[in-house]
């Protein structure tokens, strides 16, 4: 019995001393590998995501979070609902902390760069999302140097989403009659879609005959609803062929106001995808068409993965796109979601390649995970 109990405390004493070399083996490589962000022993990585806290931001959330605890960051995130005074406010509370890192969200041209600017100068490393810091916010001008601007390839979801509407009807009925659900100016991914549309009309395949959009860009989707209510009686059956929803957010509002006055005359194609999405597509089979879109989550995985190659100090581009999909609602069955979209829309959500070929990015992972 006292050898066991021998055995035991022996045992008790070494776990922890284990535990403790495990631990320091990441603390190392942080050390290592991106000494000035590890200088205190810690990396710390703010998120800012200025868009309303729904199922699209909540996955983008999970790939930054996800992604920098496995590289053995500390992750934090703060949601600023589309509201550009509380984004500014929270961008400048974030920098006057001792985060090493910075991922913006939406942010919007006229403050990026001033709001960004004393991050970089600081020396924290810098990555955004659908926000592109120029300049005294001119989209020709001068962007701010060392900071990385990703976005999801708009052109080309533009181009699906705008093509999934042509393809719906026959060529004779064009130019067809569309209605156009937007925000902006002044938001970078919707002026960069509204370039294809532009295209589209122009060359006569659409017709545009009424633009709806929220007031409030904290409510989009109640706004957009709102809006599309008070024209519909306007537009009797017959008048309308589509709605391009040029975020997923406007088109749930019109999908919303359309069931409201039991419209199914009406086809809807859009840009986004989530959960959400996908549960209304499937409900609405008749009415939302089709999507085009990027995995939210590959997009937050690959943002800090871009930050982590700045802590290493490897070259990283000044903008990055992500390749966009198209996703029809015939493809879809109740038994998909996001985590298995894959299945059925190939190339999905696939993380492979996306600044992931580093040699301490592997050796990193693979220590935290033997913490786990």
């Amino acid at each position: 019995m006292k050898k066991l109990v021998s055995i035991l405390l022996i045992a008790m004493l070494v776990l922890p001393t284990f535990a403790l070399a495990e631990s320091a083996s990441v603390a190392d490589l942080l050390a290592k590998y991106m000494p000035e962000a590890a200088a205190d022993g810690v990396v710390k990585v703010a998120v800012v995501r200025n868009l309303n806290a729904g199922d699209h931001t909540q996955q983008f959330l999970e790939g930054c979070v996800s992604e920098g605890e496995a590289l053995g960051f500390v992750v934090d995130t703060f949601v600023t609902d589309g509201d550009n005074a509380k984004a500014q406010e929270t961008i400048a509370q974030v920098i006057m902390k001792d985060y090493d890192g910075l991922v913006v969200s939406h942010a919007e041209a006229g403050y990026c760069y001033d709001s960004l600017l004393p991050a970089v100068e600081k020396g924290m490393k810098v990555v955004t999302f659908d926000s592109v810091p120029y300049k005294g916010g001119d989209v020709n001008g001068e962007i701010l140097t060392g900071v990385t601007s990703t976005a999801q390839e708009d052109f080309k979801l533009a181009e699906l989403s705008l093509s999934s509407i042509v393809e719906n009807f026959a060529a004779d009925k064009q130019p067809l009659k569309v209605i156009r659900a937007w925000m902006g100016p002044g938001i970078p991914p919707l002026d960069r879609r509204q370039t294809i549309y532009d295209r589209y009309v122009a060359e006569g395949l659409i017709e545009e005959i009424a633009l709806v959009g929220p007031v409030d860009y904290s409510n989009p989707r109640g706004g957009t609803q709102d809006a599309l209510a008070a024209l519909l009686p306007k537009f009797p059956e017959g008048t309308v062929d589509a709605i391009w929803g040029s975020y997923d957010e406007l088109a749930k509002g019109c999908l919303q106001a359309l069931n409201d006055a039991g419209r199914t005359d009406v086809k809807i194609m859009s840009i986004d995808i989530s959960n959400d999405d996908i549960n209304l597509m499937l409900a609405n089979p008749d009415v939302w068409v089709s999507t085009a879109a990027v995995d939210p989550k590959l997009i937050g995985i690959s943002n800090v993965r871009l930050l982590a190659a700045k802590f290493a100090g490897e070259e990283t581009p000044d903008t990055y796109n992500l390749d966009a999909q198209s996703v029809m609602t015939s493809q879809l069955d109740p038994s998909i979601t996001m985590t298995n979209l894959v299945t059925v829309v190939p190339g999905w959500g696939q993380e492979q390649g996306v600044f992931d070929s580093y040699g301490w990015f592997a050796e990193l992972k693979a220590a935290v995970a033997a913490t786990k």
